[in-house]
């Protein structure tokens, strides 16, 4: 009897991965993912056999990973956590009586944060601004309610070739709700080879420099800057 184990890698590479996801991998006799993912482990997966996919595969990489682990140990691996954005929902979708398992990883507004410092302290929400499976008008609706409701907002997927268009218009929608100071975080490769970082305030922001590789962090009404660190507090009563 086998299992599949949905495996959470992080931003990519061995030091940013749980020790619950790398002795899975380790344990595992076939690793499945998308090509880019198993380049970032390929040293943890040498002697594996491996079967990856190119962009927009995933229904055939679940398909074909549940019908290995009928037989075998089985780890697909997603980057981040593998239930946020990841192929955990569409594995349990598809799967009938196989044995599966999602092991968490470390989302990319996490990891993001922790490069800006602590914007994420208070109600938070991750949003894609993808809209090859969610409609834009539902993408904008959504924004529009997490503006209004003040939480700190992380935008996955926030502007591509296909749509250059979608992040202007999205921040245009938060200002309705938030003061010209708040802040703005953009990271793009966090925790992972050419990362970057800078800072802007929703009067200054500049989406120029944001790709798909970018997760771009709105504060709420109570967010600032201190010292170079973005911060939005959690209530605390600090003494003077």
């Amino acid at each position: 009897m086998g299992k599949l184990y949905v495996v959470g890698i992080g931003p990519g590479g061995y030091e940013n991965m749980t020790l619950r996801a790398v002795k899975v991998i380790e344990n595992s006799e076939i690793i499945v993912g998308y090509t880019k993912y198993i380049e970032m482990i390929k040293d943890l997966i040498k002697n594996k056999e491996v079967i990856s996919t190119g962009m927009r595969a995933e229904v055939e990489r679940c398909k074909k990973a549940l019908e290995l682990s009928k037989d075998h140990v089985v780890s697909i691996v997603s980057t981040g956590d593998p239930g946020i954005y990841g192929m955990a929902g569409l594995i349990l979708e598809m799967r009938k009586d196989e044995d599966v398992e999602v092991i968490p990883g470390l989302t990319a507004s996490s990891a993001a944060a922790s490069i800006v410092g602590a914007p994420l302290m208070h109600d938070n929400c991750n949003i894609s601004l993808s809209d090859l499976m969610t409609p834009y008008e539902l993408i904008k609706k959504r924004i529009e309610l997490a503006a209004s409701g003040d939480f700190v907002i992380s935008l996955y997927n926030p502007k591509s070739k296909g749509r250059p268009h979608y992040l202007k218009e999205c921040i245009d929608i938060v200002k309705k709700y938030r003061k010209g100071d708040t802040p703005i975080a953009v990271v793009k490769n966090a925790l992972r080879e050419g990362q970057e970082h800078k800072l802007f305030t929703l009067d200054s922001f500049d989406d120029s420099v944001v790709d798909m590789m970018s997760v771009v962090i709105i504060g709420n009404s109570n967010s600032y800057i201190k010292d170079g660190v973005f911060i939005t507090p959690r209530g605390y009563k600090i003494p003077q």
